[in-house]
């Protein structure tokens, strides 16, 4: 991982900036129908190199954005987790995603980084609360968000016409975890 700039650490993950060379492996991920199941649809290598950009310019502008995931016993990208701007419900609010292959679904690795994203977040920003948003059909997603004591605050519909659920968790409410 020499290069590489990690952001933070778990038990078992390493969270770091992505770079160029992590094309092929995103790819992977982001083009699975499977794993993009509550997208509108996956990404083709366009998408993927817009997605990778948009991670990088988002540590320029923001110092912060989605962070490469790797296991931390073998350094192997399994997704990627952290915090991004993003336009919910017409605010752009600081919102914790992930995504995780499906290789590795149903281990904790999402929980166990989304968790260690909002408390990084908190620790270094001063936003007073932070959120995460999916498709009210995303339920493995909203059960993420949950474990990760983050409430859900209500559904919209989006300006596509697809009901979006809000979580969310207060600066007083992460405190008192």
């Amino acid at each position: 991982m020499s290069g590489k700039t990690i952001i933070l650490e778990t038990p078992r993950l390493v969270l770091r900036e992505y770079c160029k060379e992590d094309f092929s492996w995103l790819y992977e991920i982001l083009s699975d129908r499977e794993t993009m199941k509550y997208y509108p649809q996956p990404y083709d290598e366009r998408g993927v190199q817009r997605w990778l950009d948009w991670s990088l310019e988002n540590y320029e502008k923001y110092g912060f954005g989605l962070w490469a995931i790797e296991l931390r016993e073998t350094g192997e990208p399994i997704g990627d987790a952290g915090i991004t701007m993003q336009p919910i419900d017409g605010e752009w609010l600081p919102e914790i995603g992930y995504h995780i292959s499906k290789n590795f679904w149903r281990r904790g690795y999402a929980s166990e980084a989304a968790s260690a994203v909002r408390d990084w977040a908190f620790r270094n920003r001063d936003f007073p609360a932070l959120y995460s948003y999916m498709t009210a059909e995303n339920i493995p997603s909203q059960a993420t968000a949950a474990s990760c004591d983050l409430k859900k605050i209500k559904e919209y519909k989006d300006k596509n016409g697809e009901q979006i659920a809000v979580y969310q968790i207060t600066r007083d409410e992460w405190k008192n975890i």
